[in-house]
């Protein structure tokens, strides 16, 4: 397979950005407000800075990006659609939540619950990209259960791996931090393998014909 370079920015860097902003909205909704507002501010411009990129990156393997907006339209019956929909409605809670944490606005009270939702709308928006490819009956390696959590593991792992080293940087590191990152490191390399053992031992029921419905 040869994805299009777009698809590779996108699922590398909004899923970074999405596990590192569910990590952040635990921290909020574990230990309420940041002590540090140079730390909070960073680390949320971080996240959703690859978040932004990611999706944009997304629009362009689309024959016409400028018509994107429209697949918003079909969240009924389409993954990408509800996607879309999900990201958009996350930042609304995802910004807010980056206000209080940091301190700009001082609203202790909504730490928690703004974190918490943000953890919740960055883990659902995950779910809905990976439910796209997984959901491709005609591409066998990715239609299969192990996408799923590949790509939420995924996320978990460099996200947490980003938290770890924005932290070490403002001297707020902590042991939990490096070993979440690399157990779910470990994690993630323990399912690929198994991912890709169930690619090579799936049934080959798919055609090329039956893939492009052109027959012989």
């Amino acid at each position: 397979m040869h994805p299009a370079y777009s698809v590779i920015l996108f699922t590398t860097a909004s899923g970074a950005g999405y596990g590192l902003l569910a990590l952040l909205g635990l921290v909020g909704f574990n230990h309420g407000q940041a002590s540090s507002m140079a730390f909070a501010l960073t680390s949320m411009v971080i996240a959703l800075g690859l978040i932004t990129i990611g999706l944009l990156s997304s629009t362009f393997h689309l024959g016409h990006p400028e018509r994107a907006w429209r697949a918003l339209s079909q969240w009924r019956s389409s993954w990408l659609s509800r996607e879309g929909v999900v990201a958009v409605v996350a930042y609304a809670p995802a910004l807010l939540f980056g206000l209080v944490w940091s301190g700009l606005v001082e609203a202790p009270l909504w730490v928690g619950p703004l974190g918490l939702l943000t953890a919740v709308m960055a883990v659902l928006t995950v779910y809905c990209t990976a439910k796209i490819y997984q959901t491709l009956p005609t591409i066998r390696a990715w239609n299969q259960p192990l996408t799923v959590p590949v790509y939420l593991l995924f996320g978990l792992s460099t996200g947490a791996a980003l938290l770890t080293a924005i932290a070490a940087i403002f001297g707020r590191f902590q042991l939990f931090q490096a070993g979440l990152a690399i157990a779910a490191l470990l994690a993630v390399a323990v399912l690929k393998v198994l991912y890709w053992r169930a690619i090579d031992t799936a049934p080959r029921t798919h055609t090329i014909e039956a893939a492009t419905g052109l027959g012989r």
